[in-house]
């Protein structure tokens, strides 16, 4: 069966949107490191709503929350093309694997900062 895409402006962009979502769910169901990232993020914004934490702060904290998650999802698309392209253990194939979990890597550091930025002063 080939493939008929929806070029129309509104059906187009909803059709994109159910596979987005579709994308994320099976993110978030199938992979144990997104598993782990997604519940910090939800333990972060219950943080959030106790401390009462500023705008701002929500605004630093969402981003972070969404870049750990968007760049774990890449690493994930990469980690799956590079399994499927070469299934068995490849020197090349594992350095490839190694700078994207790096990126999920900095992108996480990034948000250990943000967190400690807000809510060290919340304790002190």
């Amino acid at each position: 069966m080939e493939f008929q895409k929806d070029n129309t402006l509104l059906t187009g962009r909803l059709k994109s949107v159910k596979f987005a979502f579709q994308g994320a769910v099976k993110l978030i169901t199938t992979e144990h490191s997104v598993m782990v990232q997604f519940s910090i993020g939800i333990l972060m914004t219950i943080a959030g709503i106790y401390f009462q934490i500023t705008a701002t702060e929500w605004l630093f904290q969402t981003l972070a929350i969404g870049l750990v998650m968007s760049i774990e999802g890449l690493n994930t698309a990469v980690e799956k093309i590079a399994d499927f392209i070469h299934p068995n253990f490849h020197e090349k194939i594992g350095f490839i694997k190694d700078i994207a979990a790096g990126a999920v890597f900095f992108a996480a550091l990034t948000a250990i900062a943000i967190g400690l930025i807000i809510y060290v002063p919340k304790f002190l």
